[in-house]
């Protein structure tokens, strides 16, 4: 785009977006933690209550499956990805993270859609819940920006 200022940040205004959040069930109560910072951040950014869709899911695996069913809808203009995987013992952490990151941006690539994605990957349940409430008001700015560059596209 030429004569654009790619370093400018944009208005978050959420009035009249209508956002889909799929938060992962495992690792609960981090993720409920994610969950009410970014539904909070979304309605302090105009976002109306009832243009908020949420869905749980097993675990960070089936997010992207139900973030396509929800792109295959057009009902969005912009999803949000919750969830939280904490380094265990074994490659199983190495394989959730980024398998759910790679399908995470398929999705977004393939529907055109702005996906914030805030699975969290992280050493352990100290670095989660320090992250949980910060990551989730963080993922409701990232739709929202997202969805209005899109918009102005």
């Amino acid at each position: 785009m030429q004569g654009s200022d790619t370093g400018q940040t944009r208005t978050l205004d959420g009035a009249g977006l209508r956002v889909g959040i799929v938060r992962a069930r495992f690792n609960d109560a981090v993720t409920r933690k994610l969950e009410e910072a970014c539904v909070a951040e979304l309605q302090a950014l105009g976002v109306e209550p009832k243009h908020i869709t949420r869905i749980d899911v097993p675990g960070a695996l089936e997010i992207a499956l139900a973030l396509k069913m929800m792109a295959d809808g057009e009902d969005y203009d912009a999803l949000v990805a919750l969830g939280c995987v904490i380094r265990g013992e074994t490659y199983h952490f190495e394989l959730v993270c980024n398998e759910s990151g790679a399908a995470v941006t398929r999705v977004g690539l393939d529907h055109q859609i702005p996906i914030a994605n805030a699975i969290l990957t992280v050493e352990n349940e100290t670095q989660a819940w320090s992250r949980a409430e910060e990551k989730g008001r963080d993922a409701a700015r990232v739709a929202i920006e997202m969805a209005n560059l899109l918009e102005d596209l």
